[in-house]
């Protein structure tokens, strides 16, 4: 048999358990976010770390194997948690009070760093397995979803989250215009 018949024979088993992984998975976050809408925003940010995958394995040459596909499954959660540590971060603020505009605004500037750290900790981790024949193809499946992902995560859950309940930016304050009289002079 070749490595085609080899890696399809490989795949079965993982292909097999998906259908369930995804409804455990789905159950969870519904637990944990307590709405579809919710639920969809983090489910909707999760295949975009393909791009990273795509642009990491055709520059390596590394296949999309049976190893690859192990670390593109690895990559999802790990995209998942980083889009519901966001949203949990913007609905607490909403509870506390803040305007939901601002809660956006906040929350992203608030986890940004934590997020893009623990990424980037988690990617340079696997550089020592990336030059491994066997681990390699994983290794850089997760390292480039995993710097892509985070990037699209931080920069598109927001502008989704804010599209999808419709928040609409508040007007800002305009200052009465001065009335003495002198014109208004810049503060150096």
């Amino acid at each position: 048999a070749g490595s085609v018949e080899e890696s399809a024979k490989s795949q079965g088993p993982i292909a097999a358990v998906v259908p369930l992984m995804l409804f455990v998975m789905a159950t969870i976050l519904m637990v944990q976010l307590q709405s579809f809408q919710r639920l969809f925003l983090v489910v909707a940010v999760a295949p975009l770390g393909l791009i990273g995958v795509v642009a990491a394995l055709v520059p390596s040459g590394a296949p999309l194997g049976f190893v690859a596909i192990l670390g593109v499954l690895a990559l999802i959660g790990i995209l998942i948690r980083n889009s519901v540590i966001l949203i949990v971060q913007i609905e607490d603020l909403v509870r506390e009070g803040k305007d939901r505009w601002a809660a956006v605004i906040e929350a992203t500037e608030h986890r940004m760093r934590p997020i893009a750290l623990t990424a980037a900790a988690a990617s340079l981790a696997l550089i020592p397995i990336a030059r491994e024949v066997f681990w390699g193809p994983m290794a850089y499946a997760m390292m480039g979803g995993i710097i892509a992902g985070t990037a699209i995560t931080l920069l598109f859950l927001p502008a989704l989250y804010v599209t999808w309940f419709r928040i609409k930016e508040p007007k800002a304050q305009e200052e009465p215009p001065v009335e003495s009289g002198e014109p208004v002079q810049a503060q150096t």
